[in-house]
């Protein structure tokens, strides 16, 4: 099953006999707060327009922990991320697709939590909201209760000292910018640099100029010139396990499965005994 849907096929998939629950995952990493501006409000942003039924994600506080040790994103409680999802409408037996304002990555996130939970039928329109030609909607739904329980899989999740064993004897992607990786700049975290051994592959890479992801050959071309295989150990970190969610999609887009770490840079530099390499090199 490809992990994305284009937005005509979504179009012609809701008007179906069975159509898939939307959810809706409008978020950006704001850091308007310093500056004295307000955040991005996400939710405002769904009431003042979504697709027809999709309902509200918070990505913050659904797909998420509060922010600490483990990172600015840590995994959410499994018992509280379920019980969201059931109030969304997810079921185990009906499609989803995960939406947010056309970045993809929050939605991937989204995705990634659902089928690392084990939910079989998940993809994410590409492009996002900004691919969606038809009318919009301010009306909130209350959906009917789902039936979805999380059950986390043994494969698919890092935590740091497994993406520093892989980065060696695998292959470890760095989604963030360059300039983070090498180092250069660090606008969030303690330190700058990347994971010695990882590999710098921006996810911003993935997409052409409208958001929509690379086709899937050329996905395939860029992630095996940097040294991934269909039949390799594969992981991806980012800052805080968002954008890396949507290096990991890209990559199953590939046909290339790859876990993700989730506490990435926000947890590896927090710790000060943690190995940390600049430059452009993975070292």
């Amino acid at each position: 099953m490809n992990a994305i849907i284009s937005a005509s096929e979504l179009v012609d998939e809701l008007a179906g006999a069975h159509p898939p629950v939307l959810l809706d995952v409008r978020w950006q990493l704001s850091t308007a707060k310093a500056a004295g501006a307000p955040p991005f409000d996400g939710r405002a942003e769904y009431e003042a327009g979504h697709l027809p039924g999709a309902v509200y994600v918070d990505l913050d506080r659904e797909l998420a922990s509060a922010p600490g040790a483990n990172g600015r994103h840590p995994l959410p409680d499994m018992a509280e991320f379920g019980a969201a999802m059931r109030r969304a409408g997810v079921s185990q037996g009906r499609p989803v697709v995960v939406y947010d304002g056309g970045q993809g990555w929050a939605a991937a996130r989204a995705w990634w939590l659902l089928s690392w939970t084990g939910h079989p039928n998940v993809r994410v329109l590409d492009g996002g909201l900004t691919a969606w030609e038809a009318p919009l909607s301010t009306e909130v739904p209350t959906p009917a209760e789902g039936d979805f329980t999380p059950a986390p899989g043994a494969a698919g999740l890092l935590d740091a000292d497994r993406a520093a064993a892989l980065a060696r004897s695998g292959v470890l992607f760095d989604a963030r910018a360059g300039e983070r990786y090498r180092g250069e700049v660090e606008p969030i975290d303690r330190v700058g640099g990347h994971i010695p051994g990882a590999v710098s592959a921006p996810t911003t890479a993935n997409v052409a100029a409208d958001g929509r992801f690379l086709p899937a050959e050329e996905l395939r071309a860029r992630f095996t010139s940097l040294g991934a295989t269909e039949d390799g150990a594969v992981g991806v970190y980012c800052g805080s396990g968002v954008s890396g969610a949507h290096e990991v999609l890209a990559l199953a887009v590939a046909g290339i499965p790859a876990a993700l770490y989730v506490g990435s840079w926000s947890e590896w530099s927090s710790d000060p005994d943690r190995p940390v390499a600049v430059g452009p090199e993975p070292q």
